[in-house]
């Protein structure tokens, strides 16, 4: 009976901490008020204060620097990141059928902004974009893998979008999809030949201001991951 009268008196202390953030308009790295400060305020112990802010700092709310304080974190996506991770590996049974629902989810969301990016990207991105499509060639050339330029692509796509949000949303999957394939022992993509021609075709439809063909490029892309996912599960490939 005290566990359990413990947590909702937890959970009641993080959200009063969250709130004194907000109230008092603190940006990342700002300090917080000292524990003492804090059981002052609250009214509670300083073992209530503790695990409030240990359950913060494993959200990123908060970032407790052993011998200076507590400050505000950077509220980044990393929770999201090891919960998709443990999630995904967690389905043992069938890794397929996991990684295929992150896969889903990115897809969703690219093939929607792809539309968006139609309408607002420059000559100058579109550029930037080309140069890392040759990038990739290059790397084809020499058979080295570029899983960094298949990201820093997608980062670089929705650039004219101006959404903070955007790059973050979908690096987190993105870094999801590589912790799994590394715990897996996946390799590398065995055809880097087509992953740089599919990343040619959704910037060559762009070039061309063809919304509907962006779109059916990116979802072409989208299939090729998955089916390569598929086989690496099944150890083929």
């Amino acid at each position: 009976m005290r566990r359990m009268s413990e947590e909702p008196r937890t959970s009641r202390i993080q959200r009063q901490v969250v709130q004194l953030i907000l109230d008092r308009r603190l940006t990342a790295g700002a300090p917080l008020p000292t524990e003492a400060e804090l059981m002052e305020s609250l009214g509670v112990s300083r073992n209530s204060v503790r695990e409030a802010l240990k359950a913060l700092q494993a959200l990123d709310i908060v970032e407790i620097r052993h011998g200076y304080g507590t400050y505000v974190g950077k509220a980044s996506l990393t929770p999201l990141v090891d919960g998709l991770t443990f999630r995904t590996l967690a389905r043992h049974d069938d890794d397929t059928a996991a990684l295929a629902e992150i896969l889903q989810v990115r897809e969703v969301l690219e093939e929607g902004l792809i539309r968006r990016v139609a309408a607002t990207v420059t000559e100058a991105e579109l550029d930037r974009l080309e140069g890392v499509v040759t990038r990739m060639e290059s790397a084809s050339a020499m058979a080295r893998s570029f899983p960094d330029l298949d990201r820093e692509f997608h980062e670089a796509l929705y650039a004219s979008l101006g959404n903070a949000l955007v790059p973050q949303l979908l690096g987190a999957f993105w870094t999801v999809f590589r912790r799994v394939s590394g715990a897996r022992g996946w390799t590398d993509d065995p055809t880097p030949e087509i992953t740089v021609r599919r990343h040619r075709d959704i910037v060559t439809a762009l070039r061309a201001r063809d919304v509907e063909g962006a779109q059916r490029a990116m979802a072409v892309h989208f299939r090729g991951i998955e089916a390569r996912a598929a086989e690496e599960s099944r150890g083929v490939g």
